[in-house]
């Protein structure tokens, strides 16, 4: 699993000349005329004489005495506005990265200029560097199909510094970024639940994570049951069959901090029962965002191997099919945490898979040192709507009293992994009350999300009731909090879950904060 390999550079003046092993350099500022390099200025003055573009767009300027006679001129714009941020840094280096490979660079030079002096703008190198390697991946099955060394050939960025950067956290970060675009962005049968299985397997062979697969069909039937019933119309399909993906890493020297992640595997979502209509089908392979992004992470973890942090993650990968055997709605499932739960729609499938996940890892959070829950999903369109490209955190009440959610967007604003925090409220749990005796809790309304009024705060209320932690929020004698994830708006670039090229968010954000920043 090759990306372009980041490289510190502390002389400019050496890293820029002709004599360098870099065969491009690619500005980003917000303007050329602070820069204190001389052969950077004139080289930009003289093509702005002859081209009004300069500047304003991204140019590749001719330039013969500049390390491979290529200089990538890549404008953030204004950077002084109360809503500008980092990620102006990473937009311009997505543009000029495409622009220095297709120039042919295949180890180009990225030098960041006129960046802020405030904390906002403090990685605004790396923040390029991360936006640089998002717009040169290619999905999975492109690099099987084709050469992958032709598709994707720029091998090395130089990154110029004038201090040390931490390479060893950056290419960690860049590792699980690419782990988890490429579980989420590959196509249903490729990445069906048995392979994604085994993706996981290949990704921490012989690494600090370590790995189990739960495959048993009457395992998954009796200690997942709401998941086993999502995926009880695949299994008479082999290689649709559901698995449980259970990840484990245990830094060096005494715990300190435990995390416990639930991650969504919708491998496809038909919908079920409830079939999606109208052309909504296609994209839905990528329902599985939340448990490529859970890997992602775990993938920095294993390969930076931060000291005194427990992390246990179990990924749901089911397939959501359609047939004489799917669930509907009415039936009532009994969870893995012994509660009621009534189907109100077999389209919201996902809270499902994560509240017996959830359950399992609150059973272990309970004795834990200073734990912390976390379910990541692409569920719901009404974060989408709600947020558009930003991660949607909502808390329980110990999450609040924490600040977990507050703490997880102030390192992804500066990271440019950024989301918004959201609150569980007594209409959510109100939403999800049950109607009669029999059951316990509603998953769901039969509307879209996206028309529903706290369309993605109430899901975490019947998470909450569903995995038993309605037992364990701030009032409780073993409070634990937890935060519901939801990344239905900022998993893909752009929006177009078929095509967009997946993103990893939150990988970036939890990196940050569970990882040394």
């Amino acid at each position: 699993m090759a990306f372009p390999q980041a490289k510190n550079e502390s002389n400019l003046d050496k890293a820029i000349s002709t004599d360098s092993d870099w065969d491009a350099v690619i500005l980003i500022a917000p303007d050329h005329q602070h820069l204190n390099n001389l052969t950077l200025k004139e080289t930009i003055d003289a093509h702005q004489r002859i081209d009004a573009r300069v500047g304003t767009d991204c140019m590749l300027l001719i330039a013969s005495g500049i390390a491979g006679g290529r200089l990538v001129y890549a404008p953030t714009g204004e950077l002084n506005r109360g809503f500008d941020d980092v990620r102006r840094f990473g937009d311009a280096a997505k543009k000029a990265i495409v622009m220095a490979r297709d120039a042919g660079a295949r180890n180009p030079l990225l030098v960041v200029s006129g960046v802020p002096e405030n904390d906002d703008f403090a990685h605004a190198l790396e923040v390029a560097y991360l936006g640089a390697c998002q717009a040169l991946w290619q999905p999975l099955e492109a690099r099987e199909a084709l050469n992958e060394a032709e598709i994707e050939p720029v091998q090395s960025i130089g990154l110029y510094a004038k201090g040390k950067l931490d390479m060893d956290w950056l290419q960690a970060v860049e590792a699980g970024r690419r782990l988890a675009r490429d579980l989420c962005g590959t196509e249903p049968e490729r990445m069906a639940p048995p392979r994604f299985a085994q993706y996981c397997e290949q990704a921490f062979a012989d690494s600090a994570v370590k790995v189990e697969v739960i495959s048993d069909d009457d395992t998954l039937r009796k200690d997942y049951p709401l998941l086993h019933a999502v995926g009880r119309c695949s299994v008479h399909v082999p290689r649709h069959q559901p698995r449980v993906i259970r990840l484990e890493y245990t830094g060096e020297g005494e715990i300190q901090q435990n995390l416990f992640f639930a991650g969504k595997g919708i491998t496809y979502d038909t919908g079920g029962a409830d079939l999606k209509t109208d052309g909504h089908m296609a994209g839905m392979s990528r329902d599985k965002g939340g448990a490529a992004a859970v890997a992602g992470f775990m993938q920095c973890l294993a390969r930076f191997k931060p000291k005194g942090i427990r992390v246990v993650a179990e990924i749901g990968a089911v397939r959501n099919s359609i047939g004489s055997d799917a669930f509907v709605a009415d039936e009532i499932i009994t969870s893995h945490a012994g509660v009621r739960v009534r189907i109100g729609n077999t389209d919201a499938e996902g809270r499902l898979v994560l509240a017996d996940l959830l359950s399992h890892l609150r059973e272990q959070a309970k004795d834990a040192v200073d734990p912390t829950l976390f379910s990541v999903a692409t569920l719901t369109g009404h974060a989408a709507r709600t947020y558009g490209p930003y991660t949607a955190y909502v808390e329980n009440g110990a999450a609040r009293t924490h600040h977990c959610g507050d703490k997880l967007t102030r390192v992804g604003d500066i990271w440019g992994d950024p989301g918004e925090v959201s609150r569980s409220r007594r209409e959510d749990f109100d939403f999800v009350r049950p109607r009669t005796k029999a059951d316990d809790v509603l998953s769901s309304n039969n509307g879209p999300s996206a028309t529903t009024a706290r369309g993605h705060q109430f899901p975490m209320a019947f998470l909450t009731i569903a995995s038993g932690l309605i037992r364990h929020d701030s009032n409780a004698e073993v409070p634990l909090p937890y935060v519901h994830v939801d990344i239905a708006g900022s998993g893909v670039e752009g929006g177009d879950w078929q095509h967009d090229s997946p993103t990893g968010a939150p990988v970036v954000a939890l990196a940050a904060r569970y990882m040394g920043f």
